[in-house]
């Protein structure tokens, strides 16, 4: 059996002193019908990036509501887990390669993790491609049971050679769930397609309410001084984040803003291997810059943690070049924090341009906003508050666990 999550309990009341009550009420009238409903998420790890946050809260939601719900990851060796990272890359449109033998080291692990998957539930779903084989090779159980595939990247463009793998699999899915209806790559076709944007818990430690004291208090604790201005971006160490290219805009606007530091803080995930080179990477980028802090969770950094320099920062970056959506923007901006992003992908459904935050296409773009926020703080409050309304009506754990509930209904009526 693969391994189940365990997870905390969440009540869906707590959530009126954040959301309207009209949000709660419709939750409660699409979980109606589902009552009792046996429901399994399925994805690689339990720790690290946002699938996993997001499920943290999503799963113990659909429980409050009424469902019986919960939360399975495979098991993989590294062997497995380099071969998907290569596949998120290349499915990402990243030129990789993809060999023979990394297609059947896909095959073998998915194989051995469907053959573990056991249980009579009524809504399945995969999320990305790690475990995108369990369809196809998952005989017992719910006949009965609809399945979706949850794409949680952007395979608008993909590397033909990767998508022309994984579309048969992809197709043998009932529903599709995607971030953005242009991320649908070619020649897949599912009864039921399904857009559903990622979101943020804002009752979880990251995203609770923290008064700046607090925050200061610990971002001090890992060396950054407080009466200087803090620009931050917080991501895996992977190179669609665009590490170095934070590093770079920051020397840039150094030049004029010599008291400035730079926190780049990230996560080290079990299905992401590459992120230690990467991170390897980052810090030689970074040279004998003393300002700048590289920082993860092995150094203690934690969810209050990264909410507390989040918290304390003056800008918040998220530099990427390709992006499914991009949380660690919606925690920015739920921060009140005007963010610049890069011009892609689910971050534009986030930064409205010049009135939550910038878009930018090239490092010296992202060093000239964030030079402009920082010699225009009061513009940049107002662009954070902004921002966190966008996040409150749009981007918040109850409006995704009512767009589940909504997609299961509609699977139930077909």
């Amino acid at each position: 059996m693969l391994e189940k999550v365990e997870l905390e309990e969440k009540e869906l009341s707590n959530y009126r002193s954040v959301v309207s009550d009209e949000a709660i009420n419709e939750i409660e009238e699409l979980a109606e019908p589902l009552q009792d409903a046996r429901v399994v998420h399925v994805n690689a790890t339990a720790f690290g990036g946002g699938v996993a946050e997001m499920l943290q809260t999503l799963v113990p939601l659909m429980r409050d509501a009424g469902l019986d719900a919960e939360w399975r990851v495979i098991e993989g060796a590294d062997e497995f887990f380099e071969v998907t990272k290569a596949c998120h890359n290349g499915l990402q449109g990243m030129d990789v390669e993809f060999t023979e033998e990394m297609k059947e080291i896909w095959r073998r692990y998915n194989e051995r993790n469907a053959d573990a998957f056991s249980g009579d539930y009524d809504f399945i779903v995969i999320h990305d491609p790690q475990p995108a084989g369990m369809r196809r090779y998952h005989e017992a159980g719910n006949e009965d049971a609809h399945w979706m595939w949850r794409c949680h990247i952007d395979t608008s463009e993909p590397n033909p050679e990767f998508w022309d793998f994984f579309a048969p699999y992809i197709n043998e899915y009932e529903a599709g769930i995607f971030t953005m209806e242009q991320y649908v790559g070619p020649n897949v076709d599912f009864d039921e397609l399904a857009i559903i944007t990622p979101t943020i818990d804002p009752l979880a430690a990251k995203n609770a309410a923290m008064s700046l004291g607090k925050a200061n208090d610990i971002v001090c604790d890992f060396d950054l001084e407080i009466a200087r201005p803090i620009v931050t971006q917080v991501s895996r160490f992977d190179p669609w984040k665009d590490p170095l290219g934070v590093i770079d805009a920051y020397k840039i606007v150094k030049e004029d803003v010599p008291e400035l530091q730079l926190a780049l803080v990230g996560s080290m995930a079990s299905d992401d291997p590459e992120g230690w080179y990467y991170l390897d990477k980052t810090i030689r980028h970074a040279g004998e810059d003393f300002d700048i802090h590289i920082l993860h969770n092995y150094h203690g950094v934690g969810a209050v943690e990264v909410g507390a320099f989040q918290t304390a920062s003056d800008v918040i970056v998220q530099k990427s070049v390709r992006e499914g959506f991009g949380l660690t923007v919606t925690e920015g901006l739920w921060k009140g924090k005007p963010v610049v992003g890069g011009d892609t992908g689910g971050i534009t459904l986030q930064i409205v341009d010049g009135e939550t935050g910038f878009l930018v296409d090239s490092v010296e773009e992202c060093a000239e906003r964030i030079r402009y926020l920082l010699e225009n703080p009061g513009e940049a409050e107002e662009m954070g508050e902004a921002g966190r309304e966008r996040v409150r009506k749009n981007f918040l754990s109850t409006r995704h666990l009512a767009d589940y509930l909504g997609l299961f209904n509609r699977l139930a009526a077909a």
